[in-house]
């Protein structure tokens, strides 16, 4: 019997995490209590069957140092200040003021509510980073004004969601914090990596709306006149200003982007060429800063250039777009480390909420308060994992998940596919962070093994990179997935379970099942499997953002600095001519 649990020590350690997961232990708990209580019976076994099992009686001696490396690690103190950031920022208002807002933008045309979503969902991504606060602020606010102008509720509340899972891809995403920590690369390079992919995300949900409006009119009807707020003293919508704004500021951004290198290279003494999402970023800013600029100079000087809605938009959109392209900006740059941007992110949103007049103590402790359990919630099951992953190590378990690889069809994409099968069925039971510190530590030494053969033409870190982005991408479509995907209990939570009398209509609004959010999820699914797929397909898409930083062989650099043999040989001097003794007389 104990010759059997020596032989089959990693699965049945499996079998033992996912039993203390089902008796409903924290994760955290459960983790180190797996890893203790068979790092005992390894050490037990150890003794009885030498030649099947290894595990050295002291196994986690080294245990409190590697629990302190833990609470010393930089890259983490990433996650509070982002947190903070965002819980300042959406519990300020600033998501009711962006809705309504860019709302007004688009609301005159079909789809336009549901574009406005998708907009706004990617700006919460890029400030708060959690998915949960973003669907439920959405669900609140968003869900209501479809609702009461006959949006279809597949359509609406699939938006939604699917909106508010952003926040996985979409630096400065919390995901890619630690699924860089836990690949052991960097955060600047992982958010560099997932930015285009994110974008083109968003991208490809606009389409969608697009092509429903096209297709189904009236599953996405425009907001009614009486419903739009900012209008000119004659009756017009404002859009004339706005749009030459707009323009001004992609003209200020494009000259920007063409003088970049010439103007940042020499402050930042780099020879090499600026990467393009570092351009991009900047030029944003810098167009727009020169927006902000003139809505201000438009606002006290009372020039009356600018419409009621360009400096409505101006004034709400500008700033979190501002904080956000800093604190990227300052990181692609690598003036900033990822923890430095977030503090500065972190101060920037505590001075945007005082300037709103909407900064007190009762936010202010809220705030703290969710960000402290956030981060000890992360750093417990790290530490967990930590314990857990001492008695899989000393067992080989990696060796044993290497070769549950070594024959599957398909070789390197065939490990990829089951990988990406496996993490988004998990994605639909447990959280990303339970998914980041349990099952990417073990796949990764596989993965850093296997992957570079499927894409020769990339570096080989890189490779890691490509595949955190490709888990990232795969987290978010598990957040969506029926019928657990977390997204859809949020909204859930937030949609009327009840039928309801509108407020503004007075018009009978029936209730929203949960058929019905499961049925919006189906197609935004769709179009994020396309999405994972494509980033596998074409791993450029990634990798052709993180700029490659040339490394130094440190033997060839030693051996040019070591003292030739001949170099402290003294050569003989011939004497001048001035100094040749005189000859003797004759």
């Amino acid at each position: 019997m104990t010759l059997w649990i020596a032989q089959n020590f990693v699965p049945l350690m499996f079998a033992g995490l996912f039993l203390m997961l089902l008796s409903g232990i924290p994760v955290a708990f459960g983790l180190a209590a797996t890893g203790l209580l068979f790092g005992w019976l390894g050490m037990t076994l150890t003794g009885l069957h030498p030649e099947v099992l290894s595990i050295g009686a002291s196994l986690f001696q080294a245990l409190p140092l590697r629990v302190f490396g833990i609470m010393q690690n930089d890259t983490l103190l990433a996650i509070p200040f982002f947190t903070l950031m965002g819980i300042i920022l959406e519990r300020s208002g600033m998501a009711e003021d962006l809705l309504e807002t860019v709302g007004q933008v688009f609301g005159p045309v079909r789809g336009g509510l549901a574009i406005a979503v998708v907009l706004v969902g990617a700006l919460l991504a890029a400030t708060t980073g959690v998915v949960a606060a973003a669907v439920i602020s959405m669900g609140l606010i968003s869900l209501p004004i479809m609702l009461r102008y006959g949006y279809n509720r597949s359509i609406a509340t699939g938006t939604i969601t699917a909106s508010g899972t952003l926040a996985q891809a979409i630096p400065p995403s919390l995901v890619l914090i630690v699924l860089a920590d836990q690949l052991g690369r960097s955060v600047g390079d992982m958010y560099a990596g997932a930015l285009v992919p994110g974008l083109l995300l968003v991208g490809l949900y606009l389409l969608f709306i697009v092509a429903v409006a096209i297709v189904k009119p009236s599953w996405v009807p425009a907001l009614p006149p009486e419903a739009r707020i900012y209008k000119e003293a004659d009756g017009s919508p404002g859009y004339r200003s706005l749009l030459v704004l707009m323009l001004v500021c992609v003209g200020v951004g494009w000259l920007w982007h063409g003088q970049h290198e010439r103007l940042i290279n020499p402050l930042i003494e780099r020879e090499l060429a600026a990467p393009e999402d570092e351009r991009l970023i900047l030029s944003m800013t810098v167009g727009a800063l020169v927006a902000w600029g003139l809505a201000l100079a438009n606002k006290f000087l009372r020039l009356g250039l600018l419409s009621r809605l360009a400096q409505q938009v101006t004034f709400v959109l500008i700033p979190p777009l501002v904080l956000i392209f800093l604190v990227l900006g300052t990181i692609f740059l690598g003036v900033a480390t990822p923890t430095e941007g977030g503090a500065m992110g972190a101060v920037g949103a505590l001075f945007m909420a005082l300037a709103k007049r909407r900064l007190s103590m009762k936010l202010l402790n809220q705030a703290l308060d969710n960000t402290l359990r956030l981060s000890c919630f992360v750093l417990f099951i790290l530490i967990g994992s930590t314990v857990f992953s001492f008695t899989f190590n000393a067992a080989d378990g990696h060796i044993w998940v290497e070769h549950l690889f070594d024959n599957m069809p398909g070789g390197a994409l065939g490990f990829l596919i089951i990988v990406n099968l496996l993490i988004f069925v998990l994605g639909m039971f447990i959280d990303f962070f339970e998914i980041a510190f349990i099952v990417v530590p073990i796949l990764a030494p596989v993965a850093e093994k296997i992957l570079p053969a499927l894409v020769p033409g990339i570096p080989p870190d890189m490779v890691m990179i490509w595949f955190g982005v490709i888990v990232a991408m795969n987290l978010q479509t598990s957040f969506l997935t029926p019928p657990f995907g977390f997204a859809l209990f949020y909204l859930r939570s937030v949609a009327p379970a009840k039928d309801y009398k509108d407020r503004v209509t007075e018009a009978n609004i029936p209730a929203v099942t949960t058929a019905q959010i499961y049925k919006g999820s189906i197609a935004f699914i769709v179009l994020q499997v396309v999405m994972v797929a494509t980033v596998i397909a074409f791993p450029q898409l990634v990798a052709g953002n993180i700029q490659v930083s040339e490394k130094i062989d440190a033997e060839a650099a030693m051996e040019q600095m070591a003292p030739k043999d001949d170099m402290f040989d003294v050569q003989p001097v011939e004497p001048l001519e001035s100094e040749q003794p005189a000859s003797a007389p004759q």
